[in-house]
């Protein structure tokens, strides 16, 4: 068995199985990689793809096994590597980050700011995606860690760091007759159509301010929703509609001309998190950046979670943990 074999194993299930991408990105020959996985096979004694033809179709029960340690086994060897080079050169190398377009454009920049001033040779790479595309990111390697709001189906490769708390906030412009009531009810934002920021693929009726339209017997009549923020207050500052965001997509400064309603008891609390692969090496800038971004999360606790076994312990090892709101 060669450590290249299981790259190659590793690859084609990340490609979906697809041998010619797969060759293609690994800079080497498509029956090279074949003849590569057919001889792991037969070491093995097993199939870990089953095929058509020439064509791998599906991971097999074992294959899946077999995959997930072989994951793991070149995470290890990607932390050898990253250990020598945080011994040899500690402020040299890159950071992957994956998260979403508020975080981004919202909490990140000054978070990013600082960490390039103080690591001027650091390559940083900020990606953006859904929450989907996040998670996958970060199983498959390509990025260091993920910050994400939405909870996901707990994996025994992965570890999560809560960060801190926001809320949503409803935002019509400021001559808007909403921003003249000294109350505002369901009954009063019914009239109009919403402009709804959403995680992913949620819909308005799983978010607090849907459910307080059903409880009143009310549809919302939501006429545009997208994960983007800045489109929603353009929106809104078009007459199109009442929107609702993240709060902190919103600043007092910049969006002085929309008005906040006030109705935080039909609006939801959000945890955004940070997720990294499980048995993954942080170099010390690593850690610097996760707590220049969650402040609680320094280097003792970031390892101390790292080396526990299960999601249910990590989530124990917060309960006694004051999570800030931002």
């Amino acid at each position: 068995m060669k450590l290249q074999q299981l790259r190659y194993i590793w690859e084609v299930a990340r490609h979906d199985l697809n041998v010619s991408a797969t060759a293609l990105a690994l800079y080497t020959s498509q029956p090279g990689v074949s003849k590569q996985i057919r001889l792991l096979e037969d070491e093995l004694g097993m199939e870990i793809f089953t095929r058509s033809g020439k064509h791998l179709t599906k991971v097999t029960p074992a294959g899946k096994k077999i995959l997930k340690m072989a994951g793991e086994i070149l995470n290890k060897i990607e932390g050898i590597k990253q250990l020598s080079r945080d011994h040899k050169n500690p402020n040299l190398g890159s950071l992957s980050v994956a998260t979403t377009h508020t975080q981004t454009r919202y909490v990140l920049p000054a978070i990013v700011q600082s960490f390039i001033v103080k690591y001027p040779d650091i390559t940083l790479n900020m990606i953006q995606g859904t929450t989907t595309q996040i998670i996958d990111s970060v199983v498959n390697g390509e990025v260091d860690f993920a910050m994400i709001t939405e909870k996901v189906e707990s994996q025994s490769n992965l570890i999560m760091m809560p960060c801190y708390h926001y809320s949503s906030v409803i935002l019509v412009p400021k001559e808007h007759p909403l921003s003249q009531l000294a109350d505002v009810t369901i009954e009063d934002i019914a009239g109009y159509p919403l402009l709804v920021q959403v995680l992913g693929n949620e819909t308005i009726e799983n978010y607090g301010i849907g459910k307080a339209f059903i409880q009143q017997g009310l549809k919302p009549n939501v006429v545009f929703n997208t994960g983007n923020a800045d489109v929603i207050k353009t929106y809104v500052r078009a007459g199109l509609g009442v929107g609702v965001i993240a709060d902190v997509a919103y600043n007092d400064h910049d969006d002085s001309d929309l008005a906040v309603i006030n109705m935080s008891s039909v609006l939801d609390v959000f945890l955004i998190s940070i997720v990294i692969r499980k048995g993954s090496f942080l170099r010390s800038y690593m850690y610097n950046f996760i707590e220049a971004f969650a402040p609680h999360l320094d280097r003792r606790i970031v390892d101390e979670i790292m080396s526990l076994s299960s999601s249910e312990d990590q989530e124990k090892y917060f309960i006694n943990i004051d999570i800030p709101t931002r």
